[in-house]
């Protein structure tokens, strides 16, 4: 039995707290070189209801947080790591933290055979950044 949907694949749709998810849109921008395909704000005027990005040639949905629609706040991002697999980690790492990712675990050759590392972005949502060893 095939459960692939109509597009396959899986999107990240992530929620961001304290209405900056216009903010982690230029975070992204600048810190992973997000492409912007649709922002959608809310009738409020402040928060985005929708918005979509493409980083990577994969696709991340975000929105404001919407804690009026819950029952319980959805507290800090936790549990979750959102994984970039590249063609040269110390460039797309380097370009994070000169934005102003935090460093989680510093890149380095890893025994599975990744050049990896581990970043927290300014909401707190965990990234890890992976590609090959250099010169292999």
């Amino acid at each position: 039995m095939d459960n692939q949907g109509p597009t396959g694949g899986l999107t990240p749709h992530i929620a961001i707290a304290d209405k900056r998810a216009s903010e982690a849109i230029e975070f992204y921008k600048k810190a992973f070189g997000a492409t912007e395909n649709v922002r959608v704000p809310a009738d409020d005027g402040v928060r985005l209801m929708h918005a979509h990005l493409t980083i990577n040639g994969g696709s991340l949905m975000m929105h404001d947080e919407f804690p009026e629609y819950v029952d319980e706040p959805s507290g800090k991002p936790d549990g979750v790591m959102l994984h970039l697999q590249v063609d040269d980690a110390d460039v797309w790492f380097e370009r994070a933290v000169a934005a102003g990712a935090s460093v989680v675990m510093p890149l380095d050759n890893m025994f599975w055979g990744d050049r990896y590392a581990q970043l927290k972005d300014p909401f707190g949502h965990q990234w890890s950044i992976g590609g090959p060893v250099k010169g292999e």
